[in-house]
């Protein structure tokens, strides 16, 4: 290593013992501080050297500042029994040992442990007092359906025309349960008036279905009335007509160029939908939800309902072919309107289809899936919610209906 990485990782290391140190000392009182700025300076210069002499000498550093750190310990164990110092040294060490090969990750690392340091009557409020038992147990079966459940299913189909895999079905069950999750905490961070909105209008990128169904959920189980959960459904379905132009872009540009004014028109419709009932939201705002987060049964039967519907257009497809694509489409477009579309598109690139037939093809998309997600919407919310998305959607087909039929 050169002189100037040496004194780069040097000066890193030494920056992070500083940052750790004088947090530390700032968060205690001076005589409960065992190990304060000097202290943690000094540390991340044995670290540093210790690496540098070879891994024998760092083995011994670590068992050296190890056992001061246990004497430590069991010295002031009645008085404070928190751990949080003696880690707080024993990273010390290891980051500026770090800082001789990667400055720039000890360095980063270093500023996220000072601030996890900094932030601690915080994160003890969060923990105990925001976070409700519920929540905590919502959030540990979310976790575990998608980092210990998902990697063990299979990616390989399990149907004869290989549109099924466990593992895209399961990734439906999580996405639901995301969507869920996302809205409780944002209404619970934000309030009604800013959460539930923002969280369905950039949950509508992943899945306005998934939205639509989750903020359902949420009138059931009296959380929300239903005309400010059906603006905040309609926000996601605009999230996704968005989406939607960009799939159409990346598969076919001529298409999308061919349907610009009548996506405008149809997110017009649903804006002017959406938006008197999000005045609504300012009285709906003052409560806070409790209870689950989400449903899993919920969660689990969405991904049956997409499992059979894609299991139906592509035996549709397998049937009748190239006429059977266009009707494979408008079943997909129940549960997938993106794929739908994309399919669409791909058919014009082929020169399978004209790009008059395209445009009314691409409606016929929107409008079958306005129908799924409106049944949807009225299972999952009741009758008044459906309505409300009904309308919007309703307003959304018609208005890329006026387009196709006056501007093309």
């Amino acid at each position: 290593m050169n002189t100037s990485a040496h004194w780069i990782g040097l000066l890193t290391a030494l920056g992070v013992g500083l940052l750790m140190g004088v947090v530390r000392e700032r968060r205690h009182e001076p005589h409960r501080t065992k190990a304060g700025t000097r202290t943690h300076v000094l540390v991340a210069m044995l670290g540093y050297v210790s690496w540098t002499l070879g891994t024998w000498p760092l083995v011994a550093t670590v068992l050296v500042v190890g056992a001061l750190v246990i004497g430590g310990y069991q010295a002031t164990a009645q008085t404070d029994p928190g751990q949080t110092g003696e880690v707080a040294l024993l990273v010390t060490l290891m980051l500026s040992a770090l800082a001789q090969q990667s400055p720039s990750l000890s360095a980063g690392l270093g500023v996220l442990a000072a601030a996890l340091l900094h932030v601690k009557q915080a994160s003890q409020h969060i923990s105990r007092v925001l976070i409700t038992d519920q929540e905590l147990q919502d959030a540990l079966i979310l976790a575990a359906a998608a980092l210990v459940v998902m990697p063990l299913l299979s990616d390989q189909a399990i149907d004869p025309w290989g549109v099924l895999q466990a593992t895209t079905l399961w990734r439906i069950v999580v996405l639901v349960m995301a969507v869920g999750m996302l809205g409780h905490v944002a209404q619970r961070a934000l309030g009604g008036r800013w959460g539930m909105p923002l969280a369905a209008f950039f949950s509508g990128f992943v899945s306005s279905t998934a939205v639509v169904v989750s903020t359902g959920q949420r009138v059931r189980a009296g959380h929300s009335d239903a005309l400010p959960a059906a603006a905040c459904a309609l926000l996601a379905n605009l999230a996704s007509l968005a989406l939607f132009a960009g799939v159409l872009g990346a598969a076919s540009p001529p298409l999308l160029v061919a349907m610009g004014w009548p996506l405008v028109l149809a997110g017009l419709g649903l804006v002017l939908v959406a938006l008197p009932a999000l005045r609504r939201i300012e009285g709906d705002g003052a409560e806070t939800p409790t209870g689950h987060a989400f449903k899993l049964t919920h969660a689990l039967g969405m991904a049956s309902i997409i499992a059979l519907m894609s299991l139906l257009a592509a035996w549709l497809q397998h049937v009748f072919g190239d006429v059977g694509v266009l009707v494979a489409a408008l079943c997909v477009a129940w549960v997938e309107v993106h794929a739908a579309a994309a399919s669409i598109a791909q058919l014009i690139q082929s020169g399978g289809m004209t790009l008059k037939f395209a445009q009314w093809s691409l409606v016929a998309v929107l409008a079958s899936s306005a129908l799924a997600k409106t049944a949807l919407a009225m299972v999952s919310g009741g009758i008044r919610y459906g309505l409300t998305i009904g309308l919007g959607l309703v307003a959304m087909v018609a208005g890329g209906s006026v387009g196709v039929l006056w501007f093309t």
